[in-house]
C-alpha cells in the first residue's frame, strides 16, 4: 500500500542540463559541527510517543479515507538523505494520482495531480503524520532541514555536509520563513524544467542559508519556537512571525 519513488531512476540528465546555482557564497569555516544532541533526540522520542497517542486514531481514520476515495497505495515512500552517502524512506500519506515517470520538484504542471482530498490533507498537515515513525527510528527530527534528495547532496556535499548534521525535520526555520514564498514561486512554473530550474535557482540556495542559520544557532528553545509557529501556520494560516510589542 505504498509508492516508492525512486530517485536514483530519475532522469538526472535532464535535471544536469538545467541552470545550477554555483553557491559561491557558501564558505565553510573549518570548525567542528556538533551532531544531534541527546537531549534533542530524547525530546523526539518522548512527543513522538505522546502524539502517537491520538494521532494513531487521526492516521487509522485518514488511511481508511484513502482506501475507500483514492485506492492503494496509501502511502507514498521516497528515499532521502539522512547524511551524505546515507538514505532512509520518507513516509507521507498519498496526496497524488500515480504517475510512473514521475520526476522533479512540485509545482503548477503537478497541481491537477493533488486529488481533493491530498488537498486538504497537505493543508492541515495530515499527509505528514507518518514522519512520526521516521522520528521514532531516528531517521528524522521534529525541527531540520527538510528531507532532500541524492542529486542535490552530491551536486553541492559541501553545503550538504554541513546542513545535514541537523537530521531533517518534519518543519524547520526554512519551511518557516520561506515555504509561503517557495509555493509563490512554483505555482508560476508550467513544466518540470521551469520548476526544477526556478527551484534549484531561486529556492535552494536561500533555504540552505536558513538552515545553516539554523544549525549554527540550533537549541531545544529555537526547537521549540519553530514548533510552536507551525502550529500556529497550521491553525490560523498566519505564516508573519509577530515581533514582540507590535499589534
Amino acid at each position: 500500500m505504498t509508492i516508492h519513488q525512486d530517485w536514483e531512476k530519475a532522469d538526472i540528465a535532464r535535471l544536469a542540463t538545467l541552470p545550477q546555482p554555483a553557491m559561491s557564497w557558501f564558505q565553510a569555516d573549518g570548525r567542528a559541527v556538533a551532531a544531534m544532541p541527546l537531549s534533542k533526540r530524547l525530546f523526539d522520542i518522548v512527543l513522538a510517543l505522546v502524539l502517537l497517542v491520538p494521532l494513531s486514531v487521526v492516521m487509522a481514520v485518514f488511511a481508511l479515507i484513502l482506501l475507500v476515495v483514492q485506492g492503494r497505495p496509501i502511502f507514498y515512500a521516497a528515499p532521502r538523505m539522512l547524511a551524505p552517502g546515507r538514505t532512509f524512506t520518507h513516509l507521507k500519506f498519498r496526496t497524488m494520482l500515480r504517475q510512473e515517470d514521475d520526476f522533479g520538484v512540485t509545482g503548477a504542471h503537478k497541481a491537477w495531480r493533488i486529488t481533493p482530498l491530498g488537498h486538504f490533507m497537505r493543508r492541515t498537515r495530515i499527509d505528514e503524520l507518518p514522519q512520526l515513525f521516521n522520528i521514532l527510528k531516528g531517521d528524522m527530527s521534529f525541527v531540520g532541514p527538510r528531507p532532500t534528495i541524492r542529486e542535490y547532496v552530491d551536486r553541492y556535499p559541501a553545503v550538504y555536509g554541513q546542513v545535514l548534521k541537523s537530521r531533517p525535520g518534519v518543519t524547520g526555520l526554512a519551511t518557516l520563513i520561506y515555504h509561503r514564498h517557495e509555493d509563490k514561486i512554483l505555482r508560476r512554473c508550467k513544466s518540470a524544467e521551469a520548476t526544477e530550474a526556478a527551484y534549484a535557482g531561486r529556492c535552494l540556495p536561500t533555504k540552505l542559508k536558513i538552515d545553516l542559520i539554523y544549525q549554527k544557532n540550533r537549541t531545544l528553545g529555537l526547537d521549540l519556537w519553530i514548533l510552536w509557529r507551525t502550529i500556529l501556520v497550521v491553525v490560523y494560516k498566519d505564516e508573519r512571525p509577530r515581533r514582540r510589542g507590535r499589534n
